[in-house]
């Protein structure tokens, strides 16, 4: 019997999960069963669960793929010198994450199935785990980030490194939730709302 090849068994692992993050975002995780997906990918039951032993398997790979999208855009967006602002970096981010359909999916459809991923992090062990790691890892590098705008001289060295982090972070996540939402959403006016907001002149207020 001939060998199938990696490229083969990878590019199926694809059409499967391709076809269930179809499955969950046009009706969501509670609302797809594992016949749904077989229906939706056209395979046999043995064919699909060779990959993913159930549903649950198949929500934990599409969260693991969706949140390593996040964070591979963060580090490529923050690798430069001197670092990007606030602004530009966010839209960099947010253009990566949405840029090429990720699971075959359009942007508002690929960021409801984000937010149905946290959704489901509140009762699952195993997600909030799997988001909690990279939501530390996303903490720690937007920490370096901060450091790097120190060393730049782009900010005062006694303003705390962590809150900064979580607050462009929450940044980032306040646009998948509006683009879920109401798919009006772009990076373009994420890009022009924290540019006006950082050229607040505080002290001509004061």
């Amino acid at each position: 019997m001939a060998r199938v090849s990696q490229e083969h068994l990878d590019a199926r692992r694809r059409q499967i999960l391709q076809g269930a993050a179809r499955c969950f975002a046009r009706d969501g995780f509670h609302g797809t069963s594992m016949q749904d997906v077989l229906k939706e990918v056209g395979l046999s039951a043995g064919a699909v669960y060779r990959y993913f032993t159930g549903k649950d398997d198949l929500i934990a790979a599409i969260a693991g793929e969706a949140i390593g999208g996040v964070r591979h855009a963060f580090g490529e967006a923050a690798r430069t010198t001197p670092p990007p602002t606030p602004d530009v970096l966010i839209g960099r981010v947010t253009r990566a994450l949405f840029t090429g359909g990720p699971f075959g999916l359009d942007p508002q459809a690929f960021a409801g199935l984000i937010v149905q991923v946290w959704s489901e992090a509140l009762r699952s062990e195993r997600l909030s785990h799997t988001i909690g790691e990279a939501y530390g890892g996303l903490r720690a590098a937007w920490g370096e980030l901060v450091e790097a705008y120190r060393a730049n001289g782009m900010l005062a060295a006694e303003l705390p490194a962590d809150p900064l982090a979580r607050t462009l972070i929450a940044t980032a996540q306040g646009f998948i939730v509006q683009l879920a939402l109401f798919g009006d959403m772009a990076p373009g006016v994420l890009e022009d709302g924290l540019r006006g907001l950082m050229s607040m002149d505080v002290q001509r207020a004061s």
